[in-house]
């Protein structure tokens, strides 16, 4: 009797601090996605580049379309399980003689829930 006795004080104790608890999710990873997008590359961007030291500071662009080959889109994004906590948008465009011209930087960052 004894034993049954400790066996169930023991089980209420552990659902009461189980329970104590504010929340028993699962830990989600951040995951990135697509081409790292840092300010200090962006900064370095100059009118007049090349492609290949375009891409020296800011690696493959994830678009290359060989219909608008002077335009390379690069794209990234952080999200926290089903959650996008922010995304970044770079669009290049470069002139007839493969240099670079002007580019775009568009941020979003979204609230976390």
């Amino acid at each position: 009797m004894k034993q049954l006795t400790k066996a169930f004080l023991i089980s209420i104790l552990s659902l009461g601090g189980i329970s104590g608890c504010s929340s028993l999710s699962p830990f989600k990873v951040a995951i990135l996605q697509g081409n790292i997008i840092e300010d200090k590359d962006v900064e370095q961007l100059a009118k007049g580049l090349t492609k290949d030291q375009v891409q020296y500071l800011l690696g493959t662009p994830l678009l290359n379309s060989p219909i608008h080959q002077n335009r390379w889109d690069y794209f990234y994004s952080v999200k926290v399980g089903e959650t996008v906590i922010g995304e970044k948008k770079l669009s290049l465009s470069f002139d007839t003689n493969q240099r670079l011209d002007t580019w775009v930087l568009e941020e979003t960052a979204f609230e976390n829930n």
